[in-house]
């Protein structure tokens, strides 16, 4: 019993960094373990992604953009401003067309989410994407003027990118990997570290 503490008092690092030892090799394991899964969980996913975006050129391809008509808005008109002689103080040339996002059903509702999202300053709290138009002296000019700017803004929403190719899939899925490699390794310095001041904390 004697030899024993003496040995307890003479060496009491090695046993300390034995304990550590098994410490950080256990959490080395735990936390391969748990990156292990978080990488082929990340990787799934970017692949789901990249399906669904294969399926959207799909589908998208095979379908023409929807065309809008006087049917699906309503139009209003009053005078232009600016110059343009005495013919503008007597004649309500300039158009305000009224396009109800939220009621157009004839559109997709992936089209319509679209729209919301890239004109909401321009519509109002009915849902109604106002758009004027004063480009000609005239009221069917004007009229098509802003068929020809809702139908703008309906192909933008309308359209679907073109799927990636492979090399550019293989780069994704490699950057991916290259950072879900990079969060394992800070993951594992950061444990590292707190198993450190723990046993030193225990030292003193």
């Amino acid at each position: 019993m004697a030899i024993l503490r003496s040995s307890i008092l003479l060496f009491p690092s090695r046993i300390h960094f034995g304990i550590r030892h098994v410490r950080c090799a256990a959490s080395e394991s735990a936390a391969e373990a748990d990156g292990g899964k978080k990488v082929s969980a990340r990787l799934s996913m970017m692949q789901q992604i990249l399906r669904e975006a294969e399926d959207r050129a799909v589908s998208a391809g095979s379908e023409p953009s929807p065309k809008i008509t006087l049917d699906h808005v309503t139009v209003s008109f009053a005078r232009s401003g600016g110059p343009g002689g005495q013919n503008v103080n007597k004649v309500n040339t300039k158009v305000d067309m009224r396009f109800n996002v939220k009621q157009a059903n004839w559109l997709g509702e992936r089209i319509r989410e679209r729209i919301l999202q890239m004109e909401k300053n321009r519509i109002n709290k009915d849902g109604e994407l106002v758009i004027s138009s004063t480009k000609t002296r005239t009221q069917k000019g004007n009229i098509e003027d802003a068929l020809e700017k809702l139908q703008a803004i309906i192909d933008a929403a309308s359209y679907v990118p073109p799927p990636p190719s492979e090399e550019q899939k293989k780069r994704i899925e490699k950057l991916a990997a290259v950072g879900e490699q990079k969060r394992i390794l800070n993951k594992k310095a950061l444990s590292q570290k707190k198993t450190f001041r723990r046993n030193r904390d225990s030292w003193d």
